[in-house]
């Protein structure tokens, strides 16, 4: 390691842990400089080859990102080279075509002219939207404009492949062509400005096991290319010019997490028991098909979520009832013999669907508007088709059937009801399905924890979303930065009402499982067992942490914490409460 005589000072930035891992290295500053777009008048009678130029600027862009698809598919695997598949779309998307050329007709203005207006009215409009997975589809179609105006200008692509040093990134943000353009063996970190844990340059580095900390504001201001910096995913830090002092630290806690990490993945591969011999289930949440490897690879006994309104979000029109039974079977038949829980649309409000904007007027307060079963009560059609879809899956596995923000015993009789229609039209068809087929609800709205004793009469399971529990039981809004703070799942009423939902539900001898962060949390999730969940499911990876608390520690202490916890009046108290029990039961030495 190189030394300076006169060492700069240390300075530590706080961003968002977003790939975990340790790196030293020095920076490479990336800046993506804006295409200059000329504005002029098309001569008449040369409109046919504008259009024309227009069609082969998005070949050359379709032929481009197919062959970084490739690319990425070789090196990392096919599930990563999924990513594109959403910019191969925005270049098959009839309306951002149609109107381009709409507005070339009306302006007579030079194609990249339009282009660029329209482009940029699509990605401001997925910008607003509040969803944090759908904002950064925004980065989609910025990538892919991008392109197709230097195609049309005929500049050379703007890439990172040029790094052949190994460097840790800097950028103000990453789009998937530049990640993807990162070498596996020069990128040691990635550090942006802005994006968030969903977006595509931290899908990249955990695919390369790479560390990765977003939402650094303004850091590529603040460093050049050859600057020294310590990057902690962990933690979600930044130290530049870092000390002697601190690398022996860093180099400590490193050793530490790779001991921890060796011991998870050996833990992982054993059933999750406790010490005094109590069995938990440990599921996965998933949204795609190809996401049954990831089941298999953590040992998820099942499926505790499977979130359908991925296969519309991304599609450029409604799957028919034929297309999601053939999804829905993949997953039941890939997870098999486990149980695999089918949750319907979560459509609408702050997860609209491109393709139809019509169904999904914009609102004030999406996550407390029209979308989930509200909206399929509403469009029965649509509705039906998913679950004539789920009940044909059925026959081919271990399948239940979940619906998502029901607020009461109504709302799930009439989705009951709509059920029962479609099992009739199936037997006159002569089309099998699992007449036992297991019905569950989402509980996730303050007024279905306080009904659990009414839903329980149409409803085989429960599922608690902690995620939006929380948010509606202390007025929160998490998309709002300036009161994410007091998102807090270790709030004594979200405490207490996960156990009188539990109590609920198992006085009436009705399971009971947890599949929002929470559950995925090894802090969080000896509490939720020891209230009484019976189950705890959450994104595939979170699962070998998890099970290595659980086999660690006995379900009596458990509940012994649950019984502390539900004495204490601090959301602080019951956090240190939960961190110090995981602790004692996991060190990381």
């Amino acid at each position: 390691m190189a030394t300076d005589s006169s060492p700069k000072q240390e300075i530590v930035v706080q961003g968002i842990s977003a790939s975990q891992g340790i790196a030293y290295g020095q920076i490479f500053v990336y800046l993506q400089s804006e295409v200059e777009i000329p504005s002029y008048q098309v001569d008449p009678d040369k409109r046919i080859d504008e259009i024309a130029r227009f069609d082969k600027a998005l070949l050359v862009t379709r032929q481009q990102i197919s062959k970084i698809q490739n690319e990425v598919e070789k090196n990392l695997g096919k599930n990563e080279a999924l990513i594109f598949d959403a910019h191969l779309l925005v270049l098959e998307d009839q309306a951002l075509i149609s109107e381009t050329i709409r507005e070339f007709e009306t302006t007579g203005r030079n194609i990249e002219t339009c282009f660029n207006n329209v482009s940029r009215k699509y990605i401001a409009a997925f910008a607003e939207i509040d969803d944090e997975y759908l904002r950064e589809r925004a980065g989609d179609i910025r990538d892919v404009a991008q392109r197709v105006l230097q195609n049309l200008l005929g500049q050379a692509e703007t890439s990172i492949s040029r790094l052949v040093e190994r460097r840790i990134v800097v950028a103000n943000d990453l789009s998937p062509s530049d990640s993807a353009g990162i070498d596996r063996g020069s990128g040691l970190a990635i550090v942006t400005d802005s994006g968030s844990r969903t977006s595509h340059a931290v899908i990249v580095a955990r695919s390369m096991q790479i560390p990765a900390v977003v939402g650094v504001r303004d850091l590529t201001k603040r460093v050049r290319t050859g600057d020294w910096a310590l990057v902690d995913g962990y933690d979600g830090v930044v130290i530049l010019n870092p000390s002697e002092q601190t690398l022996f630290r860093y180099g400590k806690i490193q050793s530490q997490k790779k001991s921890y990490e060796s011991r998870l993945l050996a833990a992982n591969r054993q059933k999750a028991v406790t010490l005094d011999g109590v069995s938990v289930t440990l599921m996965a949440n998933i949204e795609k098909v190809e996401e049954i490897e990831q089941v298999k690879q953590f040992f998820a006994e099942g499926v505790g979520l499977f979130r359908t309104e991925y296969l519309f979000l991304n599609a450029s029109r409604i799957p028919t009832e034929q297309e999601q039974f053939l999804a829905y079977k993949a997953v039941v038949e890939g997870v098999a013999p486990y149980p695999v829980i089918i949750r319907t649309l979560d459509l609408g409000g702050d997860k609209p669907m491109t393709s139809d904007p019509d169904l999904f007027p914009k609102e004030d307060n999406p996550f407390m508007g029209y979308r989930a079963i509200r909206f399929c009560l509403d469009n029965q059609q649509l509705f039906k088709d998913q679950l004539r879809a789920v009940l044909l899956a059925s026959h081919f596995g271990k399948a239940r059937l979940m619906y998502p923000m029901i607020s009461g015993a109504e709302e799930m009789a009439r989705a009951n009801q709509m059920l029962d229609e479609c099992k009739q039209e199936l037997r006159a068809r002569g089309q099998p399905f699992d007449e036992t087929l297991e019905v569950g609800a989402m509980i996730e709205i303050p007024s279905a924890a306080a009904t659990v004793d009414l839903l329980e009469k149409q409803a085989d399971f429960f599922s608690v979303g902690t995620n939006d529990l929380i948010q509606y039981m202390l007025a929160i809004d998490r998309g709002n930065d300036r009161i994410a703070h007091l998102y807090e799942p270790a709030h004594p009423a979200v405490v207490r009402t996960i156990r009188r939902i539990v109590e609920d539900a198992h006085r009436l001898a009705v399971p009971v499982s947890v599949c929002g962060e929470m559950a995925g949390d090894p802090i969080y999730a000896p509490l939720l067992l020891g209230l009484g969940v019976d189950s705890l499911s959450m994104a595939p990876p979170s699962i070998p942490a998890v099970k290595f608390l659980v086999r660690a520690m006995t379900m009596a202490d458990a509940r012994a914490l649950a019984a502390d916890v539900l004495a204490m009046t601090s959301p602080k108290e019951i956090y240190a409460a939960c961190q110090g029990f995981a602790q004692k039961r996991v060190p990381l030495d």
